[in-house]
Order: structure tokens, then C-alpha cells, then sequence
């Protein structure tokens, strides 16, 4: 099981760390993904960390504004937005994904296990 956290209402050029809580799992054995589903749209990835050697993936979208971590001892997973902007307002979900990943379909919903209830991510301009 996942939990999310740390959603808020923010204005545009402010950050948000966003925490992944794992239970019943061991996060150093699997992967974890962030994923984002706005009003009327697909959820789509936006970053994966590999929750042994912290190896990461980053959608085009999001890359050089994010920032994804593990914490193995607290069984958390962050991702740390900078410079927010209103589009990237949406639910941020987490789950996790079996090793070895492949790097090609990891940002896919897919190919990830159960998500979290979610937290909102609200940008305001």
C-alpha cells in the first residue's frame, strides 16, 4: 500500500515535496513512479526513482523542474517540484513497479501496481 502527501494550493514559482508512504513492501526491491491525472485527462507518468540505487526517469515534460528520492529506512519516496506552473496542476498518485524496469515503459500507468488515493496539486497564477 501507498499513501501520498504534501499536495497544496501554491502559487505559480513555488515548490512542493510530495511524499509516497510505502507499507507492506520493501521500497529497496521495486521501483516507485509518480503519475498525474489533471481534470479530463489521461494519467500520465512523470518520474520514476529505482528504490535500491535511486536510478531515475523523468517525463519531458517535468524534467529540469522535479526531482525524485528514496528514503529506505523511512520507506518514503518524494518528488520536489520547483517553479511551479498552473499546468501542472493535477492528483499526484504513486505506485509501485517490479524490477528490473524497463526504462522505455516505466512512466506508463500500466505497468505500475495499486496507486494511492492520491493528493491534489493545485497551482494558482
Amino acid at each position: 500500500e501507498v499513501v501520498e502527501s504534501g499536495g497544496d494550493l501554491v502559487q505559480a514559482g513555488g515548490s512542493l515535496r510530495l511524499s509516497c508512504a510505502a507499507s507492506g513492501f520493501t521500497v529497496e526491491d521495486y521501483y516507485v513512479g509518480w503519475f498525474r491525472q489533471a481534470p479530463g485527462k489521461e494519467r500520465e507518468g512523470v518520474s520514476c526513482v529505482e528504490g535500491k540505487d535511486g536510478d531515475r526517469i523523468y517525463s519531458d515534460s517535468v524534467k529540469g523542474r522535479v526531482a525524485a528520492s528514496v528514503d529506505g529506512a523511512k520507506k518514503t519516496v518524494y518528488l520536489k517540484m520547483n517553479n511551479l506552473t498552473p499546468d501542472v496542476t493535477a492528483v499526484y498518485y504513486c505506485a509501485p513497479g517490479n524490477l528490473p524496469w524497463r526504462r522505455a515503459s516505466a512512466l506508463s500507468p500500466s505497468y505500475v501496481g495499486s496507486f494511492g488515493r492520491g493528493t491534489q496539486v493545485t497551482v494558482s497564477s
